[in-house]
C-alpha cells in the first residue's frame, strides 16, 4: 500500500511539475537571479538538415523534461520544421540506444544527441559505425580519450548553479536559527543522490559549500538511491533524512519523490531541473538546472555552417547554460534574491570560486593535486563532465549505491 501511495504521489507531483511553465506557477516566483538568455538565430538552417534526440525517460522525469523543453525551445527559435527533428523517448541505457541511433541515421539525421550517462558506449559505437554523422552525448567523458572525430561530449558548469542554490539554502537555515526554530548545531541538510558518480558528488559538494558560505555551522547527510529515476526510493530517502533531523532537503535525482515528501512534511526543499512550486508551494525555495538549449543551438549551427563541434563543450553562466528559477519568497529567507544576484556577480568576476580549497578540507587536510591550480580545484577543465569526487569534511554519506 505504501508503494502504491508513493507512486500515486509521484504521478500527482509530476503533473504539477508539467505545469511549471504556466503562469499559475511562475507568478508565484520572483525573477531569476541569473536572468534569461534567449536563443538567437544568426545562420540559415539547410533544407536537408535533420537532428535526432535520444532521451532516457519521458517528461515525467524532471531530468528528461529539461532536455525536452530545451529541444522545443531551439526548434521554435531556429524555425525547424516537423520533418527536421525526431525525438525518441524511453530509450534504455543498453543496445536499444545504439538501435535508436542507427534508426535516426537511416532517417537522415545529420546530428544525433543522447542525454544519459549510460548511453555513452552505444553512442560511441554508433559514431564509429556511421562516421559521416555527428554524435553528441551529455554527461559522458570518453570523447577526449577515444579521439573519434565525430563523437563529442557536453556538460555545463552546473556546480555554479548548485553553489548559488546552496546560498539560498544557507540563508534559510540562518533564518531558522534566528527565529529559534533550530539551533546553529542543528543546521543539518539532507541530500538525495542518485549514484556515487562524480557528477552527483560535484553537485552536492558545491551545494554544501554554497550553504556553508553563509551558514558556517551547516552539515549535510547524503542518501543514495542507486537510480536516476525512482519516485518511491527518492521519497523514501527524503523521508529517512527528515527522520534523521535534516531540516532542509535537496536532491540530484529525477522524480518528484523528494520534493513531494518535503511538502508533506513541511520541510524546505531546494529542487533540481525546474521549479516545483506548483506542487510544493509551501516548501519550494529555488531550483538550479542546466539549460541545454544553447548547446543544441550550437551543434545545429556547426552542422549547418561546417564548423567543427568541440570534443568537450562546457557552457556556463555567460552562455545561458546555467539557470536558476525565480525565488519562492513564501518559503525562502528574506532578501534571498538580492543575495543571489550579488553572488552571481562574484562568480562572474572571479572573486568567488566554488571549489576554493581554502573553504573545505578532506580528513582535515587542505587539498592539493593535479587539478588544483593556485588553490582552486579546477572543475570541468580537462573534460566537460564533472570529476570532483572528493569526500569533503562536513558531508556524511549514509550509504554507497553505484
Amino acid at each position: 500500500m505504501k508503494k502504491f501511495l508513493a507512486l500515486l504521489l509521484a504521478v500527482v507531483m509530476a503533473l504539477g511539475l508539467a505545469a511549471c511553465g504556466n503562469n499559475s506557477s511562475t507568478d508565484a516566483l520572483t525573477e531569476s537571479p541569473l536572468g534569461v538568455k534567449e536563443i538567437t538565430k544568426d545562420f540559415e538552417v539547410k533544407a536537408d538538415f535533420k537532428i535526432g534526440f535520444i532521451c532516457l525517460h519521458d517528461e515525467k522525469s524532471t531530468y528528461d523534461k529539461n532536455f525536452l523543453d530545451a529541444a522545443d525551445e531551439v526548434i521554435k527559435a531556429l524555425g525547424l520544421t516537423k520533418d527536421q527533428y525526431i525525438i525518441k523517448i524511453n530509450v534504455p541505457e543498453g543496445n536499444e540506444c545504439y538501435e535508436a541511433a542507427a534508426d535516426l541515421v537511416d532517417q537522415g539525421c545529420k546530428v544525433i544527441f543522447a542525454n544519459s550517462f549510460g548511453h555513452e558506449d552505444f553512442m560511441l559505437k554508433a559514431a564509429k559505425d556511421f562516421p559521416n554523422v555527428e554524435f553528441c552525448h551529455a554527461t559522458g567523458y570518453k570523447a577526449h580519450l577515444e579521439n573519434q572525430p565525430n563523437y563529442h561530449n557536453a556538460f555545463a558548469s552546473i556546480y555554479e548553479g548548485r553553489y548559488l542554490a546552496g546560498i539560498a539554502a544557507g540563508m534559510k537555515l540562518n533564518e531558522m536559527i534566528a527565529s529559534g526554530k533550530i539551533t546553529a548545531d542543528q543546521a543539518k541538510m539532507g541530500y538525495v543522490g542518485a549514484f556515487t558518480y562524480a557528477e552527483v558528488i560535484s553537485g552536492y559538494s558545491s551545494f554544501y559549500l554554497g550553504a556553508k558560505s553563509v551558514c558556517p555551522s551547516v552539515t549535510m547527510e547524503v542518501q543514495f538511491t542507486g537510480s536516476w529515476y525512482d519516485a518511491v526510493e527518492e521519497q523514501n530517502a527524503a523521508e529517512a533524512l527528515i527522520a534523521r533531523k535534516c531540516v532542509l532537503i535537496s536532491q540530484h535525482a529525477d522524480s518528484m519523490g523528494a520534493p513531494g515528501a518535503c511538502e508533506a512534511a513541511g520541510v524546505p526543499n531546494v529542487s533540481y531541473n525546474g521549479a516545483t512550486v506548483e506542487a510544493c508551494p509551501e516548501t519550494f525555495i529555488v531550483s538550479s538546472r542546466i539549460n541545454w538549449a544553447p548547446y543544441f543551438a550550437y551543434i545545429i549551427k556547426c552542422a549547418n555552417t561546417g564548423a567543427k563541434i568541440d570534443t568537450d563543450w562546457c557552457g556556463g553562466i555567460a552562455e545561458g547554460s546555467v539557470v536558476l528559477t525565480g525565488i519562492n519568497e513564501k518559503a525562502a529567507a528574506k532578501d534571498t534574491l538580492k543575495a543571489l544576484k550579488a553572488a552571481v556577480e562574484d562568480l562572474k568576476s572571479g572573486k568567488v570560486k566554488v571549489f576554493d580549497t581554502k573553504n573545505f578540507t578532506v580528513e582535515g587536510k587542505t587539498v592539493t593535486g593535479d587539478n588544483v591550480i593556485n588553490g582552486i580545484f579546477e572543475e570541468s577543465k580537462t573534460q566537460s563532465a564533472p570529476y570532483f569526487d572528493l569526500k569533503i569534511d562536513g558531508i556524511t554519506r549514509l550509504n554507497e549505491k553505484f
